[in-house]
């Protein structure tokens, strides 16, 4: 069974650890709200959304097992929302450009008009052998 995970930029600049297709993960996941997603890739990619990464949790989690089949990057827009009189900047929804790539790092190179947010992983569940016993 293949599953879809969100993995945020920051989580992976402060202590992620590289990883590209083909390659094994042990990650920690959370439920994906699609709602939290949906004005950074659009709603209808936020509905494919299973789970995000968590580094920083407050809930210690078992980590699962995944070998990663393919990486997207996620570049949007941020801006004040229009009526905000905060300077906080959030994602402008329907800017969100999302390019397939061979490795993440946690950094991804500029691009014009966007941001990068994190990455779209696309992975399947690895068991362990002795689970099966």
């Amino acid at each position: 069974m293949t599953v879809t995970i969100w993995v945020d930029d920051w989580q992976m600049q402060c202590c992620g650890e590289d990883f590209a297709p083909g390659g094994l993960v042990s990650w920690s996941l959370v439920e994906a709200d699609p709602e939290d997603y949906a004005d950074i890739v659009g709603e209808e990619r936020a509905e494919g959304i299973d789970f995000h990464e968590e580094h920083h949790g407050r809930e210690e989690r078992e980590p699962t097992s995944l070998e990663v089949l393919s990486i997207a990057e996620v570049h949007c827009r941020y801006a004040a929302p229009p009526g905000s009189t905060e300077k906080v900047n959030c994602p402008v929804p329907g800017t969100a450009v999302v390019l397939p790539v061979d490795r993440a790092t946690g950094w991804a190179k500029a691009r014009p008009d966007v941001e990068f947010a994190g990455y779209l992983v696309t992975a399947r569940r690895v068991t362990d052998p002795s689970e099966d016993a």
